[in-house]
């Protein structure tokens, strides 16, 4: 039996700090994704083989610079504390935060009134937005913002944009409201308890246009096609166009973690 039980332990604490960790939610940041008491699932494997976060993710992350500064923590009782190291329930003492990541390294993510979230200049259609909150915020503490995201960095939000200090609120910290890659955890991927909140965590369907940002050597190839046809039309007609060397008169144009 103590053998059974040692390695139950072992594969617990393996199962934990490789595979799937369990997290509670302790605020209403990310309403009505995520309820105070959900507790979820987190996949902590993939990132072992190099997948990064991706844009529509509600992923855990530890603290990056004090977000969590001032917030009263739980003391957890021995047994508390053993089932948390070991992954049997949700370790009471970390410091990781959830939430959902709007842009990756590269984007340009901004707010302009109380419109639509926009990336790259797309808007996003957030279903999933608490109820009765506007996408973006008027308030001039960081609702207002158009920010590049580093490389090797994340822009978050909560889902309850009113109530979520996100990265917009810390746009004064060290890393600029970003939050770095290594910092993440795992993407949560199910609700598991209670029974009553069972569902999984997808990636919206606004996610799925195509959100990436634009190269200027892309935008300067996009705009050289229609010129090349717009010659070929007009040679075929007798006429010739001309186009002085090195200035092809196509305007090249080239944010927040």
């Amino acid at each position: 039996m103590p053998l059974l039980i040692g390695i139950a332990l072992v594969l617990a604490l393996l199962i934990k700090t490789f595979l799937v960790q369990a997290f509670s939610i302790p605020s209403d940041s990310m309403q009505h994704t995520l309820e105070q008491g959900d507790r979820v699932l987190v996949d902590k494997l993939t990132p072992w083989f190099g997948s990064e976060p991706e844009r529509g993710e509600v992923v855990v992350f530890h603290d990056p610079a004090d977000w969590l500064a001032g917030e009263p923590t739980v003391e957890p009782n021995p047994v508390q504390r053993v089932l948390g190291w070991i992954g049997l329930m949700p370790s009471a003492n970390e410091k990781d935060l959830i939430k959902r990541v709007i842009g990756v390294g590269g984007d340009t993510v901004e707010c302009n009134g109380t419109g639509l979230l926009k990336v790259n200049g797309k808007a996003l259609d957030e279903p999933y937005v608490y109820a009765g909150n506007t996408p973006c915020s008027l308030d001039d503490q960081g609702g207002q913002f158009k920010v590049t995201v580093p490389t090797g960095k994340i822009w978050v939000m909560g889902d309850h944009r009113q109530n979520s200090l996100d990265s917009r609120y810390h746009q004064e910290d060290k890393n600029g409201g970003f939050v770095p890659v290594d910092n993440v955890v795992g993407r949560a991927i199910v609700v598991a308890w209670p029974p009553t909140r069972w569902n999984t965590l997808p990636i919206p369907d606004t996610f799925d246009q195509n959100l990436s940002a634009a190269a200027p050597g892309a935008l300067g190839l996009a705009g050289a096609v229609p010129l090349v046809l717009w010659r070929r039309r007009w040679a075929a007609g007798g006429t010739t166009a001309r186009v002085t060397p090195g200035n092809s008169g196509v305007p090249g144009s080239g944010t927040a973690g």
